[in-house]
């Protein structure tokens, strides 16, 4: 019976046939009765139980190919240490070196405490910010975040200097190797740590600059007037989450955006022309990818903010259309979703109050209209966005309900949906699974076929497309609900009232490897670039590798069919992989091209989607000039292009592989 096909009835089933009585066929296989005693009860060592749950640490482990993989967490646990001193008042500067696979941390606050220097990186639950004498308002909480990073490496260096004195520690997966005395030194006070994360359980990881920079200059952003090095190069911010939005805004302002400091809170908002909401929220410098409570405050006192500004009886939804804004707070003792601290749960901002909607209501109500009233050429512009929005909206609302209704009846039997059963948008869901939520959007029923016999029903779900669809580039946004492909697709995604919903953390797409699926990718893609770009910039969005080629030995595949034996077989994804395959195989090297998913068996296909799937996650950045290329690509049939075509034009030729 495959996973597919395994519902509530056949569980029935089978738990019928494992209590059948004495008259059950006696052909069917014994059930072991399992002996559960006080021997099976255990007590993991705090360094076991993190190498055994890393998840429960750090998140997903990856190899460094994706913004959230482990490993950056890890960079991060051992900064935050760093900012804190910081946000205390020591210590302006920060070095971060990373050679190879070795991180490098040193930080100029105080320094631990000589001491305690092994307690803090070796005893889980132990630290200074459990209170707020030491650490008012810190990113460090629960003592676990530097022994997470100790136990995970082959290697862990830490040494403190304070006051004159050093104390240094060696660790290997949490085990002291080395530890110094107090030795006196002319070093400046701080922390240093050395770390190497264990390739045992970071399978082949690299460290990429592309995803260590964004995490650098999100530090300086938020904590102004520190200067953070990485590799030499130094990082420094004047303008806070002003610069954040300049750097980040992948489309032109309607305005200048507008910055508003007050203490313990930071925001700066803009609108641009584009669909949608786009959000970057902090907690004590902590990046809550997720949102939290001060988000939502915020979202909400804007909104009404701008409302009674206007005096109109304007829909939320129209005032935050095109929105992009940042915003940062300050919070005693804040209270996170998980150890990964990618949403706040705190209701108040400190013990004695007031909540998170009052204090960041409160200012957004006084400073924000304060603004709008002594600036009113910035107002003006506002409300005519705002009013667009809702012309927008009215002109569609016939056409959205009809979609609605039409996408809830197709849901009840959506065939080209194949659901999961955990999601990425369910409160109650196991952490680890929820990121792990997918969904392949495939072309044809033929790829389809294949993902769908061997997926993972707890997390992969299939989207089948029926034929291209449509180019949405440069359509009114009503084509979201008139193209019944995407209306499905968004409904699907539950998206249609923006990415807080969404219900796959991986949306993978997922096309054949030749032109036509190369162009199908492309029209998804301008979907996802025109309608919902952030999606993309928060991570979503991936394409997946699937190999051009399969190598296998000749003679051993003749053998494995006869025998069941193995065979010697290489899946190759670019030219120099089946090059390579080739020449390892010799004469016996027989090659097959891959043209389509549909024609390769579903059991060569589970390695390609299980957990060593290559995967591209699509980025959006302000260098890349998206407009530029979307109307280059997927504009007009502009004489340009044709020359373009013409030049590039190249004609795929396969006899060299026979």
């Amino acid at each position: 019976m495959s996973d597919e096909n395994f519902t509530d009835e056949n569980l029935f089933d089978a738990a019928g046939a494992v209590n059948a009585g004495p008259g059950a066929d006696d052909t069917e296989a014994e059930v072991e009765v399992v002996d559960y005693s006080e021997d099976d009860i255990r007590t993991l060592d705090w360094k076991e139980h993190i190498r055994r749950r890393p998840g429960m640490y750090i998140g997903k482990l990856g190899d460094g190919s994706n913004f959230d993989d482990g490993i950056y967490v890890l960079i991060k646990e051992v900064l935050d240490n760093g900012i804190d001193e910081f946000m205390m008042g020591y210590g302006r500067q920060i070095t971060l070196d990373v050679e190879g696979g070795t991180v490098t941390v040193r930080d100029y606050g105080r320094g631990i405490p000589l001491g305690k220097v092994v307690d803090v990186s070796s005893k889980m639950n132990t630290g200074a910010k459990y209170d707020s004498k030491s650490f008012k308002k810190s990113v460090g909480l629960n003592g676990v975040g530097i022994k997470a990073v100790n136990a995970l490496s082959t290697e862990f260096f830490i040494r403190s200097v304070r006051d004159g004195q050093a104390k240094s520690v060696l660790y290997s997966r949490g085990e002291i190797i080395e530890e110094s005395g107090l030795v006196d030194t002319d070093e400046q006070s701080g922390t240093l740590v050395r770390f190497t994360p264990d390739a045992d359980i970071f399978r082949d990881y690299q460290f990429q600059d592309k995803y260590i920079v964004p995490l650098v200059k999100n530090y300086t952003y938020l904590n102004t007037g520190l200067a953070l090095i990485y590799n030499g190069k130094r990082y420094i911010s004047r303008g806070g989450l002003l610069d954040l939005l300049r750097d980040n805004m992948s489309v032109d302002p309607l305005y200048t955006p507008i910055h508003l400091k007050g203490d313990d809170i930071e925001v700066t908002l803009t609108h641009a022309n584009q669909r949608g909401e786009e959000y970057y929220s902090f907690v004590n410098g902590q990046h809550t990818t997720q949102g939290g409570t001060h988000l939502t405050a915020f979202k909400e006192a804007v909104s009404r903010t701008i409302k009674e500004y206007f005096k109109r009886d304007f829909d939320y939804s129209d005032i935050r259309n095109g929105m992009i804004a940042a915003v940062s707070i300050k919070v005693e003792e804040p209270v996170f979703e998980s150890q990964t601290k990618t949403k706040l749960g705190s209701r108040d901002v400190g013990p004695e109050g007031p909540t998170v909607a009052k204090f960041v209501g409160d200012f957004i109500k006084t400073e924000l209209d304060n603004y709008l009233h002594r600036n009113t050429d910035i107002a003006d512009i506002i409300l005519k966005k705002v009013q667009e929005s809702e012309r927008e909206r009215k002109a569609m609302a016939g056409v959205t309900k009809l979609a609605r209704e039409k996408a809830k009846k197709v849901n009840l039997h959506n065939k080209k949906l194949l659901d999961c059963r955990v999601h990425f948008n369910d409160p109650k869901g196991d952490e680890e699974k929820k990121r792990a939520s997918s969904i392949f959007i495939t072309e044809g029923d033929s790829a389809a076929g294949s993902i769908t016999k061997i997926r993972n029903v707890e997390t992969q779900a299939v989207f089948s497309l029926r034929g291209k669809p449509k180019n949405s580039y440069g359509v009114p946004a009503k084509i979201l609900y008139e193209n019944d492909e995407f209306n499905l697709l968004q409904a699907a995604l539950n998206i249609e009232e923006g990415i807080d919903g969404l219900r796959y953390n991986n949306v993978i797409i997922a096309t054949d490897a030749d032109v036509d699926g190369m162009h199908i990718r492309l029209l998804l893609l301008t979907f996802f670039l025109q309608f919902f770009p952030d999606m993309i910039k928060k991570g979503h969005l991936y394409v997946l590798q699937t190999p051009l080629f399969r190598v296998r030995n000749a003679k051993t595949a003749k053998r494995a069919g006869r025998k069941g034996g193995n065979e010697e077989t290489y899946y190759c994804y670019t030219d120099e992989e089946r090059v390579a395959a080739i020449a390892k195989l010799g004469d016996n090297a027989e090659i097959t091209r891959f043209k389509g998913l549909g024609e390769i068996s579903p059991d060569e296909f589970r390695g390609f989607i299980g957990p060593e799937m290559r995967v591209d996650r699509v980025t959006l950045r302000k260098e890349d000039a998206v407009d530029e290329l979307l109307e280059f690509y997927m504009g007009k049939n502009t004489m340009e292009r044709q020359e373009f075509i013409i030049d590039n034009l190249v004609v795929e030729d396969d006899s060299e592989l026979l």
